[in-house]
């Protein structure tokens, strides 16, 4: 991103209400004539120092435009680096002796520069996507037991659906390690989860917790040199987020977390359902689910031929599976919740995971060892 000093005047005259001329633009402390190493090898952005006057005035202004550049420390997205920049202009007035925020704004593909400051809530305009949520289909089939052939049809759609963009592979380690670190540690990954966990529910209680927010660092350190896997993801595969129009045509909404991912999170995001369905059913995996669950398994494995998936999914299932059980994100009976956190507990203790033997994983053993 190369900004114009033309740019820079004509924002500054919109911002002064008044005409402005730019007397300098150079790179904040940094004194060309001088010479030697800068202590500070690194930085988020280099920023500008701009002298200018208003309407010929004598006096000369000065102000420091600050932009962001990608980085591997949380800032790879566009997004990322908004949040950095808005946070610091909502922040910065209100600590006594620091430097002024006078405005947030975004530099356009043109060059020009746009002011957000007298903005409040950012929003998102979208299509109109009309169609039946999947999740639709899974409460019918909790209800009847009513199993079609449209049914498993839309289960293997939506396995090679993710064959097909999970074939689309990057090369990007920093990105593979941000997504592993947002999966224990995000405000919606893991640790999220569990802090929004209530300290006094007895099914969770806070030793088995801390279990597995431990167990689940220790995954993260296992899946870490495991790079090659980052694939184009959806981030968010829930039945919620899929509309069947007909037949097995269907759209997605709400891509979350970035488009790049371990593919393991968006299975695991679709499969935990059609265990936590058949729980509610029945209290165990049964039919029609354990039909869904398979013909998903088999259909995803064969299309991919990615069996290393097996050894990485543990803990995208044990987040899913914090998700399904939360008092404060499904009403469902003590029974289910318990069969969830003993999967939890079971997949995060197996090494590799093993689709055929999920009744195994549905024991409660009490297997962990507490924090």
């Amino acid at each position: 991103m190369r900004l114009k000093t033309r740019r820079i005047r004509e924002y500054l005259s919109r911002i002064e209400g008044q005409t402005v001329s730019v007397e300098a633009v150079h790179p904040l402390g940094v004194d060309p004539t001088a010479d030697g190493e800068e202590l500070k090898a690194f930085g988020y952005g280099k920023p500008l120092l701009v002298r200018y006057r208003v309407n010929g005035g004598s006096t000369v202004k000065q102000v420091v435009l600050n932009t962001m550049l990608p980085n591997h420390f949380g800032h790879e997205y566009r997004a990322d680096r908004a949040a950095s920049l808005l946070l610091a202009y909502d922040t910065y007035n209100h600590l006594p002796a620091h430097a002024r925020a006078l405005d947030v704004g975004v530099v356009e593909a043109d060059g020009h520069l746009t002011s957000l400051g007298h903005g409040d809530e950012f929003f998102l305009l979208t299509e109109f996507v009309d169609g039946t949520p999947y999740a639709d289909d899974l409460v019918r089939l909790r209800e009847t037991g009513h199993l079609t052939d449209v049914d498993v049809r839309r289960a293997q759609a939506l396995a090679e659906y993710l064959a097909h963009i999970h074939a689309v592979k990057r090369h990007d380690p920093d990105l593979y390690h941000r997504r592993l670190r947002d999966l224990v540690g995000g405000g919606e990954g893991i640790m999220g989860l569990i802090d929004s966990y209530p300290s006094d529910f007895p099914l969770a209680p806070p030793q088995w917790l801390a279990w597995v927010e431990s167990r689940c660092v220790e995954w993260r350190w296992r899946l870490r040199e495991k790079e090659h896997r980052l694939a184009q993801v959806h981030g968010d595969y829930h039945p919620y987020n899929v509309l069947f129009t007909r037949g097995t045509e269907f759209r997605l909404l709400d891509r979350s977390r970035g488009p790049w991912g371990e593919p393991a999170d968006d299975v695991a995001a679709l499969v935990i359902n059609y265990l936590f369905f058949s729980l509610q059913r029945c209290g165990r995996l049964a039919f029609p689910f354990d039909h869904l669950w398979d013909t998903f398994w088999t259909t995803y494995l064969a299309r991919t031929g990615d069996e290393e998936l097996l050894s990485v999914i543990a803990p995208f299932l044990a987040w899913r599976g914090l998700v399904v059980a939360s008092p404060l994100w499904y009403h469902v009976e003590d029974d289910v919740r318990r069969a969830i956190f003993a999967f939890i507990t079971n997949v995060l203790t197996a090494t590799t995971f093993d689709p055929a033997q999920v009744h195994r994983y549905l024991m409660s053993e009490e297997t962990y060892e507490p924090a």
